[in-house]
C-alpha cells in the first residue's frame, strides 16, 4: 500500500488545511454597507423589514455580483432569525453562490449552530453536493472539526459518506485535515456512532485507520480501530 502521509499528494493536503472557510468569500464591510432592499435587511438581521418587503414584488432570490442571495448573507452574518423569514418570504435554500455553497455549508463552516437549526428547521437541506470539491456541508464541517455541526447535520440526514471529488470522505477529511485534538476526534466519533463507514479508503487504499495511525493521532485511532473490529 502506498503511504497513507502522501495520498493526492502532500501539496494538495497542505493547500486544503484550514481552506474550507477561505474558500468561501462573505460580504466585504463595503458590499454589506452598499446593499439595499433585501440584501440590506439581511446584512443587518431586521426580521421586520424581511417580512415587510416579503410583501411587496421584491425578488428574495436576487444575487449581488458574487452571486449571493439575501440568504447567503444572512447566513453569513448568522441572522438565523433573518434566514427564518427570508425563506418564509420565497427565497430558496438550495441557492449557491458563485463559489458554489449554500447557506446550510456557510453556517457549517462558520460553526454557527443556531443559524444552522434556524435554516434546518425552515426546510434547508443538509443534503445538497457544494463547494469545488463537489462535497457536502457534513465534509466541510468534519475538516474544520466543527463536532456540533457535524451533530446536526447528521440529525438532519446529510450523507454520512459521500464521497467528493478528491476521494475523500467527511470521516477521511476529519483525520487527514484536522489536528488530531478533540474536537475533531469527536468529530470522528459523531460520524462513526452514526454508520459512517470506516472501511471506505482514499484514492491509494489508505482507510481512515490507517490514515489516523501514521499521523499519530490516539484518540481516533482507538475509534477507528473499535469500528473495524465491529
Amino acid at each position: 500500500m502506498a503511504n497513507p502521509l502522501a495520498p493526492v499528494g502532500l501539496l494538495v493536503i497542505l493547500g486544503l488545511a484550514g481552506g474550507a472557510a477561505s474558500a468561501q468569500t462573505p460580504p466585504t464591510q463595503a458590499e454589506l454597507s452598499a446593499y439595499r432592499g433585501l440584501h440590506a435587511a439581511a446584512a443587518q438581521g431586521s426580521v421586520d423589514d424581511v417580512r415587510r418587503l416579503g410583501k411587496v414584488s421584491v425578488d428574495p432570490n436576487s444575487r449581488d455580483q458574487n452571486g449571493r442571495t439575501p440568504l447567503h448573507v444572512a447566513a453569513f452574518q448568522g441572522h438565523g432569525a433573518a434566514a427564518r423569514a427570508l425563506v418564509a418570504a420565497g427565497a430558496d435554500p438550495s441557492l449557491l453562490d458563485n463559489q458554489r455553497y449554500d447557506a446550510v455549508t456557510i453556517a457549517a463552516v462558520r460553526d454557527d449552530i443556531p443559524t444552522l437549526k434556524a435554516l434546518l428547521a425552515s426546510g434547508a437541506s443538509a443534503k445538497l453536493i457544494t463547494s469545488v470539491y463537489d462535497g457536502t456541508a457534513l465534509i466541510a464541517a468534519a475538516h474544520l472539526g466543527h463536532d456540533g455541526i457535524v451533530r446536526e447535520l447528521i440529525q438532519a440526514g446529510a450523507p454520512l459518506n459521500h464521497v467528493n471529488n478528491l476521494g475523500w470522505t467527511a470521516l477521511i477529511e476529519a483525520v487527514i485535515l484536522g489536528d488530531g485534538g478533540t474536537r475533531h476526534t469527536e468529530t470522528v466519533r459523531a460520524l462513526l456512532a452514526a454508520g459512517a463507514d470506516a472501511r471506505i479508503p482514499d484514492r491509494n487504499g489508505a482507510t481512515p485507520l490507517q490514515l489516523a495511525q501514521a499521523r499519530g493521532y490516539g484518540g481516533m485511532v482507538s475509534l477507528l480501530r473499535g469500528a473495524s473490529d465491529r
